[in-house]
């Protein structure tokens, strides 16, 4: 058995039993290894004569997923971090730093979502990396969910009498119709306001723990689209410039925290 598959087996087995059958509607601990690796291996540096992979690992988990790992935390800890190690040391990465694995909560993620964001911080006694590595600067949160459950169809029900037929609705007011490319993947939007943020409640969300809850909005006001800051913590930048409040035009970058998000008009 190799050292990584020992390793797997040891996270498995910290919640055998009873235990571990709490676990098979939240986070599994084998899963948040396999994801950690792919961060590692999804966020390297190629210097001169080194591959620098981040060696600071934050695992945001639901208040309700963490709870169930309460009383094993260290040890998960502890098992993550060496199946790290085990996995940079057979690809010969290198290391700016002590390699470390955090846990905290976030509210805003669902019962078997979690996320992770990698940092690259340079250790007192490790040989200085190149200059050009983007040391302390957090690389985007990545979200994982847990796999959708196949639904089960309903029996089928006696058919009810019809209802009797209601009055039509009023026509809704027509807006302009737009884009926002988040991380490659636009989104086609046409509303009176547009939340952007980190909450579940935002009609755009953006899983950067950079970026505020609520961190801006887009307004039609009269065909005009106009970019809003709604407060945030670390401010809405426009094509580079800290903005309150901007018209939107075709092709602007919209900044948030540590993702960008291209604007794209619909005329």
């Amino acid at each position: 058995m190799s050292v990584l598959r020992s390793i797997e087996a040891r996270i498995e087995g910290l919640f055998e039993g009873i235990f571990g059958r709490a676990f098979r509607t939240h986070v599994q601990p084998i899963e948040l290894a396999r994801k950690l690796v792919k961060e590692m291996d999804d966020h390297r540096s190629v210097s001169v004569s080194r591959v620098y992979v981040p060696n600071e690992y934050t695992v945001y988990l639901s208040p309700q997923d963490r709870k169930q790992f309460a009383g094993y935390e260290d040890s998960l800890v502890g098992e993550l971090r060496e199946y790290l190690s085990e996995h940079a040391r057979r690809e010969r990465y290198a290391l700016p730093g002590p390699l470390e694995v955090l846990v905290t909560e976030d509210d805003d993620l669902a019962v078997g979502e979690f996320g992770i964001a990698t940092r690259l911080v340079a250790g007192d006694s490790m040989p200085a990396p190149p200059p050009e590595l983007p040391l302390d600067l957090p690389a985007q949160t990545m979200i994982y969910k847990a796999p959708v459950p196949v639904a089960v169809p309903e029996p089928e029900l006696e058919p009810e009498l019809e209802p009797e037929p209601e009055p039509e609705p009023e026509p809704e007011p027509e807006f302009r119709t737009y884009t926002l490319t988040v991380a490659g993947r636009p989104i086609q939007l046409s509303a009176e306001r547009v939340v952007l943020g980190r909450s579940r409640e935002c009609d755009v969300r953006v899983a950067d723990l950079n970026v505020s809850r609520k961190h801006a909005e887009v307004r039609d006001e009269d065909g005009d689209l106009v970019l809003v800051d709604l407060g945030s913590t670390n401010g809405t930048l426009l094509n580079g410039r800290p903005v309150d409040r901007q018209r939107l035009q075709d092709g602007d970058t919209i900044t948030l925290g540590s993702t960008e998000i291209v604007f794209g008009d619909g005329l």
